[in-house]
């Protein structure tokens, strides 16, 4: 029963206003197919009602502790590797570690802070689009990335973010502005249909998940930044 209502707590969720033109498009397009075809109506039908399911944006539930990475993405750590971090985002050329969420068309794909603090810069590059799982997607596909300027146990970190676009996203949408003060788990962005985030975490990080494990987006926590593992955690 428990996990039953947590199903239904994901799914019957509130769309995003991100979605309301796609959704406007596909009742038309039904009606329109609807009038002609009942066979086709029915095929319009189920992808406006997949658009209604993809532009889904649930309210999330995230651990707040000095020095925790939450994950920016619903989907699959496919990546976590040793890394320089792209130029842009003008972070130290030193190796840096990086964990890689990737989102499929089921995904929820509204984004979320990884921690709190200040965005410092934000910088989108144009690219190709790649299958974001394959690791040089971080550094050929269109992509927006931004730098949050944090702070843990009073010295001050930079965490990247990175929005890759893939094989079908062709569109990432960004909700702030260099300058903003986010909150953990705080809104971001979006991606349009199937893509990946990635973030790279400062000297001193500890990765918390593994490869192939599923990721919820403001809840799951995929580092700590340093502070030992006995930490009591809030949520909010």
């Amino acid at each position: 029963m428990t996990d039953l209502i947590e199903t239904i707590r994901r799914t019957l969720v509130p769309i995003h206003k991100e979605g309301y033109p796609f959704i406007l498009i596909g009742i038309v397009l039904t009606v329109l197919a609807g009038t002609f075809s009942q066979f086709f109506g029915w095929i319009f039908l189920i992808l406006t009602l997949w658009v209604c399911y993809f532009f889904r944006d649930p309210e999330r539930v995230t651990p707040v502790a000095d020095g925790l990475v939450v994950s920016p993405a619903d989907g699959r750590v496919n990546l976590i590797a040793t890394v320089l971090p792209p130029p842009e985002l003008d972070l130290p050329q030193v190796p840096t570690l990086r964990v890689s969420v990737f989102m499929n068309v089921f995904d929820c794909h509204v984004n979320r802070a990884p921690v709190s603090g200040r965005i410092g810069q934000i910088h989108y590059t144009p690219g190709l689009f790649l299958n974001a799982e394959l690791d040089k997607a971080s550094d050929d596909n269109e992509r927006n990335g931004m730098v949050i300027e944090t702070t843990h146990a009073g010295a001050p970190k930079r965490v990247g973010v990175v929005q890759i676009a893939g094989l079908v996203a062709r569109r990432i949408v960004g909700f702030v502005s260099a300058g903003d003060v986010l909150g953990v788990g705080e809104r971001f962005g979006l991606i349009r249909f199937g893509s990946r985030v990635d973030v790279y975490l400062p000297a001193g990080a500890t990765v918390l998940v593994g490869l192939g494990q599923k990721a919820v987006a403001g809840e799951t926590v995929l580092a700590d930044l340093g502070g030992g593992a006995d930490r009591v955690f809030k949520r909010i």
